[in-house]
Protein backbone atom coordinates (compact mmCIF):
# COMPACT_ATOMS: atom_id res chain seq x y z
CA UNK A 1 0.00 0.00 0.00
CA UNK A 2 1.13 3.24 -0.75
CA UNK A 3 -0.43 6.07 0.75
CA UNK A 4 0.09 8.88 3.81
CA UNK A 5 -1.92 8.27 6.87
CA UNK A 6 -0.97 11.14 8.74
CA UNK A 7 -2.42 13.19 5.99
CA UNK A 8 -5.90 12.64 4.72
CA UNK A 9 -6.66 15.75 3.13
CA UNK A 10 -5.32 14.97 -0.26
CA UNK A 11 -8.16 12.43 -0.65
CA UNK A 12 -10.84 12.70 -3.35
CA UNK A 13 -13.29 11.55 -0.01
CA UNK A 14 -11.38 14.50 2.13
CA UNK A 15 -11.70 17.29 -0.28
CA UNK A 16 -14.55 20.15 -0.27
CA UNK A 17 -17.34 20.25 -2.26
CA UNK A 18 -18.02 23.37 -4.12
CA UNK A 19 -21.40 22.98 -4.80
CA UNK A 20 -22.31 22.94 -0.94
CA UNK A 21 -20.72 25.28 0.46
CA UNK A 22 -23.20 27.39 1.54
CA UNK A 23 -25.40 23.94 3.19
CA UNK A 24 -26.55 25.39 6.35
CA UNK A 25 -28.17 27.87 4.50
CA UNK A 26 -30.28 26.33 2.06
CA UNK A 27 -33.98 25.79 2.32
CA UNK A 28 -34.91 22.17 3.28
CA UNK A 29 -36.32 21.49 -0.39
CA UNK A 30 -32.82 22.87 -1.91
CA UNK A 31 -31.37 20.55 0.67
CA UNK A 32 -32.83 17.73 -1.14
CA UNK A 33 -32.60 18.92 -4.53
CA UNK A 34 -28.87 19.26 -3.83
CA UNK A 35 -28.79 15.24 -2.24
CA UNK A 36 -30.63 14.65 -5.32
CA UNK A 37 -28.26 15.71 -7.79
CA UNK A 38 -25.60 14.44 -5.85
CA UNK A 39 -27.00 10.97 -5.61
CA UNK A 40 -27.04 10.61 -9.18
CA UNK A 41 -23.29 10.46 -9.19
CA UNK A 42 -23.12 6.94 -7.41
CA UNK A 43 -25.76 5.59 -9.87
CA UNK A 44 -22.69 6.75 -12.55
CA UNK A 45 -19.75 5.95 -10.76
CA UNK A 46 -21.08 2.31 -10.84
CA UNK A 47 -21.55 2.42 -14.80
CA UNK A 48 -17.73 3.78 -14.97
CA UNK A 49 -16.70 0.35 -13.41
CA UNK A 50 -19.07 -1.63 -14.85
CA UNK A 51 -15.67 -3.77 -16.27
CA UNK A 52 -14.31 -4.44 -12.97
CA UNK A 53 -17.50 -5.52 -11.26
CA UNK A 54 -18.92 -7.87 -13.81
CA UNK A 55 -14.69 -9.42 -13.39
CA UNK A 56 -15.55 -9.59 -9.55
CA UNK A 57 -18.70 -11.76 -10.30
CA UNK A 58 -17.63 -14.26 -12.92
CA UNK A 59 -14.12 -14.69 -10.26
CA UNK A 60 -16.87 -14.91 -7.28
CA UNK A 61 -18.93 -17.25 -8.82
CA UNK A 62 -16.10 -19.57 -9.90
CA UNK A 63 -14.83 -19.74 -6.62
CA UNK A 64 -18.39 -19.92 -4.65
CA UNK A 65 -19.12 -22.95 -7.24
CA UNK A 66 -15.87 -24.70 -6.29
CA UNK A 67 -16.86 -23.98 -2.32
CA UNK A 68 -15.38 -21.43 -1.66
CA UNK A 69 -16.88 -18.63 0.63
CA UNK A 70 -17.50 -15.13 0.31
CA UNK A 71 -15.66 -11.92 2.94
CA UNK A 72 -16.64 -8.60 2.95
CA UNK A 73 -14.37 -6.99 5.52
CA UNK A 74 -14.47 -3.31 6.28
CA UNK A 75 -14.63 -0.66 9.45
CA UNK A 76 -17.79 1.85 9.91
CA UNK A 77 -19.59 2.32 7.27
CA UNK A 78 -18.26 0.28 5.07
CA UNK A 79 -17.76 -2.87 7.29
CA UNK A 80 -21.80 -2.25 8.30
CA UNK A 81 -22.49 -2.12 4.70
CA UNK A 82 -20.65 -5.55 3.69
CA UNK A 83 -22.21 -7.01 7.08
CA UNK A 84 -25.98 -5.99 5.98
CA UNK A 85 -25.30 -7.78 1.96
CA UNK A 86 -23.72 -10.96 3.95
CA UNK A 87 -26.90 -10.51 5.78
CA UNK A 88 -29.35 -10.39 3.17
CA UNK A 89 -28.28 -13.31 0.96
CA UNK A 90 -29.55 -16.66 3.28
CA UNK A 91 -33.03 -15.63 2.85
CA UNK A 92 -33.21 -13.98 -0.50
CA UNK A 93 -31.27 -16.60 -2.17
CA UNK A 94 -31.35 -19.66 0.76
CA UNK A 95 -27.48 -19.45 1.00
CA UNK A 96 -25.85 -21.33 4.09
CA UNK A 97 -24.82 -18.33 6.37
CA UNK A 98 -21.20 -19.35 5.74
CA UNK A 99 -21.34 -18.75 2.32
CA UNK A 100 -21.29 -14.90 2.55
CA UNK A 101 -20.14 -13.58 5.58
CA UNK A 102 -19.73 -9.61 6.88
CA UNK A 103 -16.62 -9.00 9.18
CA UNK A 104 -16.49 -5.53 10.41
CA UNK A 105 -13.83 -3.86 12.82
CA UNK A 106 -14.98 -4.49 16.17
CA UNK A 107 -16.97 -7.00 15.83
CA UNK A 108 -20.68 -7.10 16.18
CA UNK A 109 -21.36 -3.95 18.51
CA UNK A 110 -19.85 -2.01 15.50
CA UNK A 111 -22.43 -2.57 14.13
CA UNK A 112 -24.21 -0.05 16.59
CA UNK A 113 -21.83 1.92 18.27
CA UNK A 114 -19.58 3.69 16.24
CA UNK A 115 -15.79 1.96 16.77
CA UNK A 116 -13.45 4.30 14.68
CA UNK A 117 -10.48 3.85 16.40
CA UNK A 118 -10.64 -0.40 16.35
CA UNK A 119 -9.82 0.62 12.09
CA UNK A 120 -6.84 1.65 12.86
CA UNK A 121 -5.34 -1.82 13.14
CA UNK A 122 -3.62 -4.19 10.45
CA UNK A 123 -2.84 -6.60 13.04
CA UNK A 124 -6.46 -7.15 13.94
CA UNK A 125 -6.93 -7.40 9.89
CA UNK A 126 -4.67 -10.36 9.77
CA UNK A 127 -5.93 -11.96 12.86
CA UNK A 128 -9.95 -11.56 11.45
CA UNK A 129 -8.73 -13.28 8.23
CA UNK A 130 -6.36 -16.25 9.67
CA UNK A 131 -9.54 -16.55 12.25
CA UNK A 132 -12.02 -17.74 9.41
CA UNK A 133 -9.06 -20.11 7.94
CA UNK A 134 -9.61 -18.75 4.69
CA UNK A 135 -7.93 -20.04 1.63
CA UNK A 136 -7.28 -20.49 -1.53
CA UNK A 137 -10.84 -21.18 -2.92
CA UNK A 138 -12.50 -18.01 -0.86
CA UNK A 139 -12.83 -14.72 -2.25
CA UNK A 140 -12.13 -11.17 0.74
CA UNK A 141 -13.45 -8.32 -0.81
CA UNK A 142 -11.81 -5.33 1.20
CA UNK A 143 -14.20 -2.11 1.43
CA UNK A 144 -12.99 1.23 2.50
CA UNK A 145 -14.16 4.89 1.28
CA UNK A 146 -11.16 6.49 1.25
CA UNK A 147 -9.15 3.42 0.56
CA UNK A 148 -6.61 3.83 3.27
CA UNK A 149 -8.20 1.86 6.28
CA UNK A 150 -4.99 -0.22 7.69
CA UNK A 151 -7.78 -3.17 9.07
CA UNK A 152 -8.79 -3.92 5.54
CA UNK A 153 -5.27 -3.64 3.95
CA UNK A 154 -3.85 -6.10 7.31
CA UNK A 155 -6.85 -8.31 5.79
CA UNK A 156 -6.23 -7.97 1.78
CA UNK A 157 -2.17 -8.74 2.50
CA UNK A 158 -2.85 -11.84 4.71
CA UNK A 159 -5.87 -12.90 2.11
CA UNK A 160 -3.42 -12.77 -0.41
CA UNK A 161 -0.57 -14.74 1.09
CA UNK A 162 -3.20 -17.24 1.99
CA UNK A 163 -4.10 -17.81 -1.90
CA UNK A 164 -7.55 -15.97 -1.74
CA UNK A 165 -8.97 -13.69 -4.59
CA UNK A 166 -9.01 -10.62 -3.25
CA UNK A 167 -11.22 -7.76 -4.20
CA UNK A 168 -10.52 -3.98 -3.58
CA UNK A 169 -13.31 -0.85 -3.49
CA UNK A 170 -12.82 2.32 -2.27
CA UNK A 171 -13.78 5.50 -3.95
CA UNK A 172 -10.63 7.22 -4.76
CA UNK A 173 -8.63 6.93 -7.51
CA UNK A 174 -5.26 4.84 -7.68
CA UNK A 175 -3.05 7.59 -7.63
CA UNK A 176 -3.92 8.42 -4.24
CA UNK A 177 -4.10 5.11 -2.86
CA UNK A 178 -2.60 1.98 -4.41
CA UNK A 179 -3.89 -1.61 -2.93
CA UNK A 180 -2.27 -4.80 -4.45
CA UNK A 181 -5.46 -7.35 -5.68
CA UNK A 182 -6.80 -8.93 -7.83
CA UNK A 183 -9.40 -6.88 -8.66
CA UNK A 184 -9.22 -3.23 -8.33
CA UNK A 185 -12.86 -1.29 -8.19
CA UNK A 186 -12.90 2.28 -7.96
CA UNK A 187 -16.12 4.36 -6.95
CA UNK A 188 -15.29 7.55 -7.67
CA UNK A 189 -18.21 10.27 -6.28
CA UNK A 190 -16.43 13.09 -5.71
CA UNK A 191 -16.25 14.99 -2.61
CA UNK A 192 -19.32 14.46 -0.01
CA UNK A 193 -21.71 17.47 0.59
CA UNK A 194 -20.64 17.19 3.90
CA UNK A 195 -16.31 17.59 3.96
CA UNK A 196 -15.69 13.90 4.84
CA UNK A 197 -18.63 11.95 5.70
CA UNK A 198 -18.06 9.04 3.43
CA UNK A 199 -21.74 7.75 5.20
CA UNK A 200 -23.37 9.79 2.63
CA UNK A 201 -22.62 8.97 -1.50
CA UNK A 202 -19.81 6.87 -0.68
CA UNK A 203 -21.72 5.16 1.14
CA UNK A 204 -24.56 4.92 -1.47
CA UNK A 205 -22.38 3.55 -3.99
CA UNK A 206 -20.63 1.07 -1.65
CA UNK A 207 -24.21 -0.37 -1.16
CA UNK A 208 -25.11 -0.37 -5.01
CA UNK A 209 -21.87 -1.84 -5.93
CA UNK A 210 -22.36 -4.49 -2.99
CA UNK A 211 -26.39 -5.55 -4.90
CA UNK A 212 -24.76 -5.94 -7.97
CA UNK A 213 -21.79 -7.90 -7.13
CA UNK A 214 -24.07 -10.24 -4.68
CA UNK A 215 -26.94 -10.28 -6.81
CA UNK A 216 -24.95 -11.17 -9.90
CA UNK A 217 -23.04 -13.67 -8.52
CA UNK A 218 -25.91 -15.75 -6.73
CA UNK A 219 -27.77 -15.21 -10.80
CA UNK A 220 -24.21 -16.92 -12.20
CA UNK A 221 -25.17 -19.58 -9.34
CA UNK A 222 -28.51 -21.06 -10.85
CA UNK A 223 -30.39 -18.77 -7.43
CA UNK A 224 -32.27 -16.86 -10.02
CA UNK A 225 -34.66 -18.44 -12.98
CA UNK A 226 -35.65 -15.25 -15.19
CA UNK A 227 -35.61 -12.73 -11.92
CA UNK A 228 -37.78 -14.79 -9.94
CA UNK A 229 -35.84 -15.59 -6.78
CA UNK A 230 -36.50 -19.31 -7.02
CA UNK A 231 -34.24 -20.16 -4.11
CA UNK A 232 -36.35 -17.39 -1.67
CA UNK A 233 -36.08 -18.98 1.95
CA UNK A 234 -39.96 -19.77 2.99
CA UNK A 235 -39.53 -18.69 6.42
CA UNK A 236 -42.26 -16.52 7.26
CA UNK A 237 -45.91 -15.46 5.72
CA UNK A 238 -44.76 -12.94 3.51
CA UNK A 239 -41.76 -15.29 1.75
CA UNK A 240 -44.63 -17.78 1.68
CA UNK A 241 -46.58 -15.62 -0.50
CA UNK A 242 -43.95 -14.32 -2.59
CA UNK A 243 -42.90 -17.96 -3.18
CA UNK A 244 -46.58 -18.90 -3.82
CA UNK A 245 -46.92 -15.45 -6.62
CA UNK A 246 -43.91 -16.81 -8.23
CA UNK A 247 -45.63 -20.53 -8.51
CA UNK A 248 -48.69 -19.44 -9.54
CA UNK A 249 -47.08 -16.87 -12.39
CA UNK A 250 -44.79 -19.57 -13.96
CA UNK A 251 -46.92 -22.11 -14.29
CA UNK A 252 -50.20 -20.96 -14.23
CA UNK A 253 -51.75 -23.32 -11.02
CA UNK A 254 -54.18 -22.44 -8.75
CA UNK A 255 -53.15 -20.99 -5.46
CA UNK A 256 -54.67 -23.78 -3.96
CA UNK A 257 -52.36 -26.18 -6.60
CA UNK A 258 -49.22 -23.69 -5.96
CA UNK A 259 -49.81 -24.43 -1.96
CA UNK A 260 -50.08 -28.09 -2.73
CA UNK A 261 -46.78 -28.32 -4.82
CA UNK A 262 -44.67 -26.49 -2.82
CA UNK A 263 -45.34 -28.28 0.26
CA UNK A 264 -44.78 -31.49 -2.13
CA UNK A 265 -41.20 -29.99 -2.81
CA UNK A 266 -40.28 -29.17 0.67
CA UNK A 267 -40.80 -25.64 0.33
CA UNK A 268 -38.04 -25.10 -2.12
CA UNK A 269 -39.87 -23.32 -5.46
CA UNK A 270 -37.06 -24.44 -7.50
CA UNK A 271 -37.66 -27.78 -7.31
CA UNK A 272 -41.53 -27.05 -7.13
CA UNK A 273 -40.89 -25.60 -10.69
CA UNK A 274 -38.96 -28.60 -11.96
CA UNK A 275 -41.25 -31.01 -10.60
CA UNK A 276 -43.67 -29.56 -12.33
CA UNK A 277 -42.38 -28.81 -15.66
CA UNK A 278 -40.89 -32.69 -15.61
CA UNK A 279 -42.96 -34.45 -13.60
CA UNK A 280 -40.44 -36.03 -11.80
CA UNK A 281 -41.00 -36.66 -7.71
CA UNK A 282 -38.81 -34.57 -5.04
CA UNK A 283 -35.99 -37.25 -4.94
CA UNK A 284 -35.83 -37.89 -8.60
CA UNK A 285 -35.88 -33.88 -8.82
CA UNK A 286 -33.27 -33.19 -6.45
CA UNK A 287 -30.82 -36.19 -8.20
CA UNK A 288 -31.34 -33.85 -11.21
CA UNK A 289 -30.92 -30.20 -9.98
CA UNK A 290 -27.81 -31.75 -7.85
CA UNK A 291 -26.35 -32.73 -11.09
CA UNK A 292 -26.58 -29.32 -12.50
CA UNK A 293 -25.57 -27.98 -9.63
CA UNK A 294 -28.69 -25.88 -8.73
CA UNK A 295 -29.32 -24.70 -12.18
CA UNK A 296 -33.07 -24.73 -13.03
CA UNK A 297 -32.95 -23.86 -16.77
CA UNK A 298 -30.17 -26.44 -17.38
CA UNK A 299 -31.94 -29.34 -15.61
CA UNK A 300 -35.01 -28.52 -17.18
CA UNK A 301 -33.57 -28.46 -20.63
CA UNK A 302 -31.43 -31.50 -20.23
CA UNK A 303 -34.83 -33.76 -18.99
CA UNK A 304 -36.80 -32.24 -22.04
CA UNK A 305 -33.66 -33.15 -24.58
CA UNK A 306 -33.16 -36.38 -22.92
CA UNK A 307 -37.38 -36.89 -23.23
CA UNK A 308 -37.05 -36.53 -27.26
CA UNK A 309 -34.27 -38.71 -28.06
Amino acid sequence: MTTNLQGRGHLLTEQVNPDSLNLDQLSSVELVELFNREDAKAVAAVGAAKVQLAQAIERTAECLRNGGRLFYIGAGTSGRLGVLDAAECPPTFCTPPEMVQGIIAGGAGALVRSSEDLEDSAEDGEAAIAQRQITQLDVVVGITAGGTTPFVHGAMSAARQRGATTIFIACVPVEQVECEADIDIRLLTGPEILAGSTRLKAGTVTKLALNTLSTGVMVKLGKVYGNRMVDVAVTNQKLRDRAMRILQDLTGLSREAAGFLLERSGKWVKLALLMHWTGLEKEEGLQLLSQYQGNLRAAVASYKNNEQT
